[in-house]
């Protein structure tokens, strides 16, 4: 059974970094399209070399969990792209470790760099900057940002605006934070690679008439084809087209299950019976993914900013995400408590490879279940060993 030492230390751990919240070039890359180069004195006679484990592609620094950024009106935050290596499934889980080996990863100001970026929570009819220093990495990159009100030469589209952040340089972008709820960001310079490793996030504008809920979690869904990164960081046998992307893949915050589970790296949602739970979701992937939650009753409440009138909300168990689209549903935690699933309903992207269940799926945990062997199975599998 989970000690109540080891539940302390589960909720300690949830509490952040599960984004609940109560109230240089590398193996021969040298830019986008460039492969690396063969060896010009190996012999055709040679034996062919093993294969470099994914993880041992490159050198570069692991990703941490994503963080909350608050911004203030007038405040500013600096945000840069380092090149990292992402676990999909860490090693100490089941199954692990499934590793993207270059990922280029949003760092802000003196946080961990992470996969998807931090979240910055700023409050309606604010002003705030991001000013993106491009000093880690060795390819231009722009911010750009959904639905918030900004000038032409901060929408961070260099197809439009001409203007992008090149290695060594330096932009502020300008914006006010005239619509509320979920919006996200992302680098809109190469967007078919910049995106696709990892160079996403979430802005989460407060209404004026915010009322809090009694557990809030932010969710973001990400299909991956693991080639694309496997290619950037030079792998031998690495074989991707964009034309032909085959995501294999699936993860929400980054993670996959059973990594997906653990609470200082997952997103498990920690509810107590009666809360009123909000959950925020956002798709930064190119599949839908229809979301169900098990045993619970949701409103959808919100998309893509605009609040939903209460006349046109209803019970439903199952909502689709489209790329780029943000949902925010809202339930009670009124079922028999115990552990209940969130997850995708494409079964394939509930899957590690050929292995059911991993993918896109995180737990709902009602407090009173962490003194189950249910429980204490599920923190086995995840590599939790609080």
């Amino acid at each position: 059974m989970t000690t109540n030492h080891g539940r302390r230390r589960f909720l300690a751990a949830a509490g952040t970094t599960g984004l609940a919240t109560i109230a240089g070039c590398t193996f021969g890359y040298t830019g986008e399209g460039e492969q690396p180069s063969a060896d010009a004195s190996a012999s055709a006679d040679d034996p062919e070399p093993e294969p470099v484990p994914d993880h041992e592609l490159t050198d570069h620094p692991w990703t941490a969990p994503p963080t909350v950024v608050e911004l203030g009106d007038g405040d500013e935050s600096v945000i840069r792209t380092v090149p990292c290596r992402h676990a999909i499934v860490e090693e100490r889980a089941q199954g692990g470790p499934i590793t993207l080996p270059e990922v280029w990863a949003w760092q802000a100001d003196d946080h961990e760099p992470s996969v998807p970026g931090p979240i910055y929570r700023v409050k309606e009819g604010s002003e705030f900057d991001i000013t993106l220093e491009n000093t880690e990495d060795v390819r231009p990159h722009t911010f750009h940002l959904h639905a918030l009100e900004k000038s032409w030469m901060d929408d961070g589209a260099p197809a439009s605006t001409g203007q992008r952040v090149d290695p060594d340089d330096s932009h502020t972008y300008t914006f006010k934070a005239n619509v509320p709820g979920l919006h996200h960001y992302h680098c809109h310079y190469q967007t078919q690679n910049h995106l696709d490793l990892g160079m996403y996030g979430l802005v989460y504008v407060e209404p004026t008439d915010y009322d809090a809920p009694d557990k809030e979690f932010f969710l973001t869904l990400k299909d991956w084809d693991s080639e694309l990164s496997r290619d950037i960081a030079g792998a031998s046998d690495a074989d991707y087209s964009h034309r032909t992307r085959n995501p294999d893949r699936f993860t929400i915050n980054g993670r996959a299950g059973p990594t997906s589970f653990h609470p200082e790296v997952g997103s498990p949602l920690i509810v107590e019976a009666g809360d009123t739970v909000r959950v925020h979701l956002a798709n930064n992937g190119y599949e839908a993914h229809p979301i169900h939650v098990h045993n619970h009753r949701y409103r959808l409440v919100e998309k893509d900013g605009s609040q939903i009138p209460e006349v046109a909300q209803f019970d439903q168990d199952v909502e689709n995400i489209a790329p780029a689209e943000r949902k925010t549903i809202e339930f009670e935690a009124d079922a028999d408590p115990g552990i209940y699933l969130l997850h995708c309903h494409k079964v394939h992207h509930v899957m590690n490879d050929d292995t059911y269940p991993g993918g896109m799926v995180v737990p709902i945990v009602y407090e009173s279940a962490m003194d189950s062997p249910q429980f204490e199975s599920a923190m086995e599998m995840a590599g939790f060993d609080g």
